[in-house]
């Protein structure tokens, strides 16, 4: 699990342009200015490319913090085992 932490992290980062200081696990939707809705779409878009998943519209609407991305990565993979 620390490895999808970490892995989500720089992805967090680089899709909302981030600096390393920020501290990604406490960010939730909206919170800051450049995770707004095309922020989004655009951290969505990199989570699925980096873990290799596909989110449903529901889990996309749901995605509203760093912990429930995590929760989101953990339930899908379980599924593909």
């Amino acid at each position: 699990m620390a490895e999808i932490r970490e892995r989500l992290r720089g992805v967090f980062l680089e899709a909302l342009d981030l600096d390393g200081d920020v501290d990604v696990e406490a960010l939730k939707y909206r919170e800051i200015e450049s995770w707004d809705s095309v922020g989004h779409m655009a951290l969505v878009a990199a989570i699925e490319d980096e873990f290799d998943v596909q989110f449903d519209t529901d889990q996309v609407i749901d995605m509203s913090s760093f912990g429930v991305a995590v929760d989101m990565l953990k339930e899908l993979q379980s599924a593909d085992a």
